[in-house]
């Protein structure tokens, strides 16, 4: 009786479509009319800050202009201590989001501003320049437009609504444009445009690219047709969303089949297409097609392919014994050394030689 229930939590939580997930957050999300700040998701959700940082980040960007957001100032306005808030502004400082740095006023004053940008990385974005036509002759200029009048709640009508062509004084004709010497009208040089501006988001517009097909066995036999069609019948017990119609399982069981020919075993093919749903979930068909194609496991490796390679083979010269002088000395063949060879050969030279 001591616990205080927020009735208005409850009724809200039973207006949320779709079934509840049975872990995780439930979010009831409220549209906001006032007093609100628009944070991207690069933010809030950034892997390399701190909580203590976004938290830093979302307070100061929901400042007003102007807004004093030194240490000392936010330390009075926040329940962090002073080493506290100096860490989250650095860590925003190291990411791009705050910049500090001192300005001189005119009266010589040294003063430190600090800059906030909600998206630092739209500013490394190339900007947009619009291309400038080059004029094919000089512009006439126009007369200088009167005054116009005050206008009143009564209507005055034209005094001279259609006068005579004969009145008008002629219009002095356009002077030739001047034209470099060496070249012709023709040829006239015309500065080069800029590139076209490539937006890096399409519009939406743009036609989509074709979606993959469906992964195919190699082949389809009935034991892999009965285990697909089995598997994707039984996803109704563990999430009721998936309550297929015959037709649907039967376009979506080659691409199981394909899964299990590739050794996957149903507990992770059931868990894969039924975890981290998306609330709420409005096509079943089209996030099973998304998922056995883009998650589909690559095949296993044969056995040949996880032995080692072998290496190559090194040839080792053995060791010969000299026949005469007993040393050791590295020969596919036996015989004789180095040394002893050359002895040999400059002997039978002498012996050549004396004969």
């Amino acid at each position: 009786m001591d616990t205080q229930q927020n009735t208005a939590l409850t009724r809200a939580l039973a207006e949320v479509p779709g079934p509840l997930p049975t872990s995780g957050v439930i979010h009831i999300t409220l549209p906001h009319t006032d007093r609100f700040t628009v944070v991207g998701n690069h933010l809030a959700q950034h892997p390399d800050l701190s909580c203590t940082a976004v938290g830093l980040a979302v307070r100061i960007q929901s400042l007003p202009q102007g807004t004093e957001v030194s240490i000392k100032a936010l330390t009075a306005r926040c329940q962090e201590g002073e080493r506290r808030i100096a860490a989250a502004l650095r860590e925003l400082e190291a990411h791009g989001y705050l910049q500090r740095f001192r300005d001189r006023l005119p009266g010589q004053k040294v003063i430190t501003r600090t800059v906030f940008c909600n998206q630092p990385a739209a500013l490394l974005r190339p900007r947009s320049h619009a291309p400038v036509a080059a004029p094919a002759q000089a512009p006439i200029p126009a007369p200088a437009p009167a005054p116009a009048p005050a206008r009143s709640l009564t209507h005055v009508p034209d005094p001279d609504p259609d006068p005579d062509p004969a009145s008008v004084p002629p219009v002095p004709p356009t002077p030739p444009v001047p034209v470099p010497p060496g070249t012709s009208a023709q040829e006239t040089p015309v500065p080069p445009s800029p590139p076209p501006f490539v937006p890096l988001v399409p519009p939406p517009t743009a036609p989509k690219p074709p979606r993959p097909p469906l992964p195919q066995p190699g082949t389809l036999t009935p034991e892999l047709d009965r285990a697909a069609t089995a598997l994707l019948s039984d996803l109704r017990r563990h999430a009721p969303q998936f309550t297929l119609s015959e037709g649907d399982i039967r376009q979506l069981a080659p691409a199981v089949a394909t899964w299990l020919e590739r050794d996957a075993h149903p507990d992770t093919i059931r868990r894969t297409l039924t975890d981290d749903l998306p609330q709420p979930l409005r096509h079943p068909v089209k996030l099973l097609k998304h998922r056995l194609t883009a998650l589909l496991p690559p095949p296993l490796p044969g056995a040949c392919d996880l032995s080692a390679p072998a290496r190559p083979r090194v040839v080792v010269t053995p060791f010969q014994t000299c026949d005469d002088c007993d040393r050791a000395f590295r020969s596919p063949d036996p015989g004789h050394c180095r040394d002893c060879r050359e002895t040999r050969e400059h002997r039978d030279e002498d012996v050549r030689a004396a004969a």
